[in-house]
């Protein structure tokens, strides 16, 4: 089941990650004239990649509805900003209009739920993209509930062949992982590491520690046993390492009680990891709530690993946030 989607998600996340790769070496070449806090370039880049998206997702399966991040303020309030991007979507879609790239905007807005639903973040790493390196484009498609299949294209992950860089990951419920370079057509299944001593695990966390309690992560590996030095990377390239490998756990501590994760931040990932043998739950050990809307039913965090020390995680994480 699902192969006509998984062919399709394939093929719109590798012209994307064409159209983000793009935009990035101009950021990269901007250099310091970026350094000033001018976002606008992601800002172009995420929208353009929506827009290319929801068009390619309308056109192959048109009954089916989008959840997505970005919506078309910024292009109805910024006429700088729409004179931009519609010159990226064009290199793509050359017919297409403002009112067009609006309506593709838009059809974004999906509240999720149980029904068959795409899931899309653009851009998922916006300081790694700025910085001009990691980001993912993650798009996976939902049906009742259930995550059955997820691509990400990271397209400054190193590949498997170590001369190239971009890589793109996809799963299929059922059907295992599978990494590919960007600019091939082969791939390989991948598969989480085999390690189940915890000591021995390599964690994966973000750059920037506000975003991952870079402290509160080392109380849990010192809980562990973990010596080795975390595995720091932007995006849900966290999740892409994990699937093949490179480190045995990821976490998404939450930042308050009420805090609720975004769906766009976690469909791809997860079921990339699942299928490539981990486990993905909530801090209570819960799979992934994708039912609920915009944001994950689960409460309390993301606990991403091989599966086999996916327990002793989970006890160590209760025991370093002082969790019920």
């Amino acid at each position: 089941m699902y192969e006509a989607e998984h062919e399709a998600a394939l093929t719109i996340v590798t012209e994307v990650c064409t159209l983000t790769g793009r935009v990035q070496d101009e950021i990269v070449a901007a250099g310091d004239a970026l350094k000033k806090g001018d976002r606008s370039p992601v800002t172009i880049a995420d929208l353009a990649a929506q827009i290319v998206v929801s068009r390619r997702l309308a056109e192959a399966f048109p009954d089916d509805a989008l959840l997505a991040e970005e919506d078309s303020a910024a292009l109805t309030d910024e006429p700088e900003m729409s004179r931009r991007v519609l010159a990226e979507v064009q290199l793509h879609i050359p017919e297409i209009t403002l009112d067009e790239m609006v309506a593709a905007l838009d059809r974004g807005g999906h509240d999720g739920g149980d029904r068959r639903y795409w899931v899309l973040d653009p851009i998922d790493g916006t300081k790694g993209f700025l910085r001009g390196d990691q980001y993912a484009v993650a798009l996976a498609l939902v049906d009742n509930g259930t995550v059955v299949v997820g691509t990400l294209g990271c397209p400054n992950l190193p590949a498997p062949d170590a001369r190239k860089k971009g890589s793109l990951f996809s799963a299929v419920l059922g059907g295992g992982t599978r990494e590919r370079p960007l600019s091939a057509d082969l791939d390989h299944p991948v598969h989480v590491d085999d390690i189940t001593n915890p000591s021995l695990a390599v964690v994966c966390e973000s750059v920037v520690a506000a975003h991952a309690a870079h402290s509160v992560q080392a109380g849990i590996a010192g809980r562990l046993g973990v010596t080795a030095p975390p595995y720091r990377i932007d995006s849900q390239c966290k999740y892409a390492v994990v699937a093949r490998g490179e480190a045995s756990i990821y976490l998404r501590l939450p930042r308050d009680t009420s805090y609720r994760e975004k769906v766009w931040d976690h469909a791809a990932g997860s079921v990339v990891v699942t299928q490539a043998g981990g486990r993905v739950t909530d801090l209570d050990g819960n799979p992934l709530d994708f039912s609920n809307g915009r944001l994950l039913g689960n409460g309390r965090g993301i606990v991403c690993t091989n599966g086999a020390v996916h327990d002793r995680v989970l006890d160590a994480c209760r025991s370093e946030l002082e969790l019920d």
